[in-house]
Order: C-alpha cells, then structure tokens, then sequence
C-alpha cells in the first residue's frame, strides 16, 4: 500500500492527529551558541538555527519526537522548516542542506518506524519544507515593483534539492508549509513534480497556508477558496491551514476549505495568540476544546499544533477528539474553478 492509500486508510477510520511546534520546544532546551554549532566548523553564529541540531545534536529534535509521539501523534514532521538553501545561507551552512535534510528525516522516520512496531498502527513522516525568507509574488523594493530576489526555476530548484533529502532519508509526505505567498508554494509542488519524474513514483504532497490577517487572506493576497482553487491540481494528499492565528480565530476559515476541498483537511494552530512578551499562554485543554468542535461538525480529519504547541496540547487533542467520526470529503459538481485572488466559478 502507497503512503497516500495508507493515510487515506486510517483517515477513514479516525481523526488523525499529528505534532506540535518545533521551534518553541527547542528554546526551552536553553541551548547556546556553540550547541548549535557543534564541530562543524562554520564561520558564522549558528544560534537559532533550530534545523542543523539534526547534526549537531540529534538528541533535541529526537526527544522531541518522541514527545510527540507519546502523546499520540499519527504523524511526525522533520525539523527541516528552514533546511533550504536560501534560509540556511544566513548561517553560511547551505552546503549542508542534503546532510541536514537526510538526518532530520531519518530521525523521524527511525522514531515513526519504532512507535508502529509497538503497537501495529501506522506513523508517518511528514518532510517539512517552510516557505523561505524569499517571495515571487511581492517585490522587497518598494521603489521598484517589478524587482524579484529570486525566480521561480531558482526556488523549484532549492526545493528539489530538499525534498530529494527528505525522501531519502525517509519522509512519506512533503509538507509544504506556512504558505505565506501562492507562487511559492506552486515552486515547492513543481519541485515535488520533478523530484517524482527523477524516481519514477508519486510523492504525495501536503499543503497547508497560513493567514496574515483575520479576513482569511495570505500575504500574497489569497482567500482560503484562492488558494485551494489555485493548487488543487497538485492532488495534495492534505490541504490546510497552519500557524497564522489560534484555533478560535481560524474557526470560519477551516469551515469554508473543508466545504470546498475534495481531500483530507489538515489543521494545526498556534496554541492562541501570542501575549505582549511573544509568549503563548493558551492552555492545552482550552486549544482542545476549540479543535473538537471542529471536530464534532465534521471539519477536519488531522489535527496538530503549530507555535506554542507542546507534546500536553497534543495530548490533549488526541483525547479530546478520540473516538468522534472523522470528516468525509464532499462530493463536489464537475465545475471549472478559477482563481485570482478571489475564486471564480464557471457556470456549469
């Protein structure tokens, strides 16, 4: 059975659930500068970036891990968010990319693999690729509108060498996350594309966009539908929406994509809204409430955490939508659907 066959297969039986934030978890690990950097012998500050512990020490992204997993994730994401070749340049570390991306999976994947041995119920890996500090939709120069710091065949490229680690160091999915701007998510998908003619086999895509503001937009100025109608043609095995808001906020936006969207929806927030100091307050069982009703009106069939989120919010979700029936797609009319930045609907 493909991956895509064996999700879809459990996704019929219940909600599934996957994990919660990396990033917020290794700061309470209080690591220091040369913790990142390790032995590496890299010339500038490593301290933040959270990707390359894969290779300096595995033991933070691996009990993390683990976390998640006893506190009853399906699925496990690769601590890859910014492992590309644009984001790890700040670092001076892009010529590590493939090794941080083979790590991280591998980790995931050897953790996933020890967890199904237990108990017989499948976990996936989901190789999670962030959208970069770069954008094709929107000039950083506002002098000059037509200025772009990169290209699309450029971002494809830097996503293909990631998602080609990813895969082989194990990863089921490729998560394209965090969509702040449509076009490069269509990069991430056409990387997927080539990655897939390069093996010979489909690699099943998940996305999931994330709001920058509470009319249901993304920086590149996409509603929810937009998007949807816009990469639905990738056949991504889950589409969703991550970070942006708590779940309280995304509340009306995950009842319109699970309307609209033919495959499994896939939603993991932040645990509320940041306080004054950057800090997220919203306690695990509060975040579990808001995720069930979702759950108990048919909305969704995985469920996560994104900032803020810990290994107890996992948890808390796990039990709070356990034995509830998970969300069936819809059957939708054989209508074409556009999109700018509004969706567009042909009439039939």
């Amino acid at each position: 059975m493909s991956a895509r066959d064996n999700l879809l297969a459990q996704a019929a039986q219940r909600i599934l659930i996957t994990d919660g934030a990396f990033g917020t978890e290794i700061q309470n690990w209080k690591l220091k500068g040369a913790d990142y950097a390790g032995d590496l012998g890299l010339t500038h500050d490593q301290k933040g970036n959270n990707d390359i512990l894969a290779l300096t020490k595995p033991e933070v992204p691996e009990t993390i891990t683990r976390e998640y997993l006893d506190a009853g994730s399906d699925i496990v994401s690769t601590n890859t968010f910014s492992a590309n070749r644009i984001s790890q340049a700040d670092y001076g570390a892009e010529h590590l990319v493939v090794d941080i991306n083979l790590a991280s999976a591998r980790i995931a994947r050897r953790l996933a693999d020890e967890y199904a041995a237990k108990d017989g119920r499948p976990r996936f890996v989901a190789g999670a690729i962030g959208p970069t500090n770069k954008t094709l939709s929107l000039s950083p120069d506002v002098n000059d509108p037509g200025y772009r710091e990169i290209d699309f065949d450029y971002l494809a490229e830097v996503y293909r060498e990631q998602a080609a680690a990813l895969v082989e160091g194990g990863a089921d999915f490729i998560l394209i996350e965090t969509v702040f701007d449509t076009l490069n998510a269509k990069a991430g998908i056409m990387a997927v594309r080539l990655l897939e003619r390069e093996l010979g086999r489909e690699v099943p895509i998940m996305l999931s966009m994330t709001l920058t503001d509470l009319s249901g937009r993304n920086l590149s100025g996409h509603t929810v539908e937009a998007f949807w109608y816009a990469v639905r043609h990738a056949r991504p095995v889950t589409i969703g929406l991550n970070c942006s808001f708590g779940a309280s906020q995304l509340r009306p936006h995950v009842r319109v994509l699970s309307e609209i969207a033919d495959t499994l929806i896939m939603v993991y927030p932040n645990a509320g809204l940041p306080n004054e100091l950057g800090e997220y307050d919203e306690m695990p069982e509060t975040t579990a409430g808001l995720v069930h009703e979702w759950a108990e009106h048919g909305q969704v069939n995985i469920l996560g955490g994104c900032c803020g989120s810990t290994p107890a919010h996992i948890a808390a979700m796990a039990k709070a939508v356990a034995g509830l029936t998970p969300r069936k797609a819809p059957q939708l009319a054989p209508v074409t659907c556009l999109a700018g930045l509004e969706p567009f609907i042909m009439a039939a």
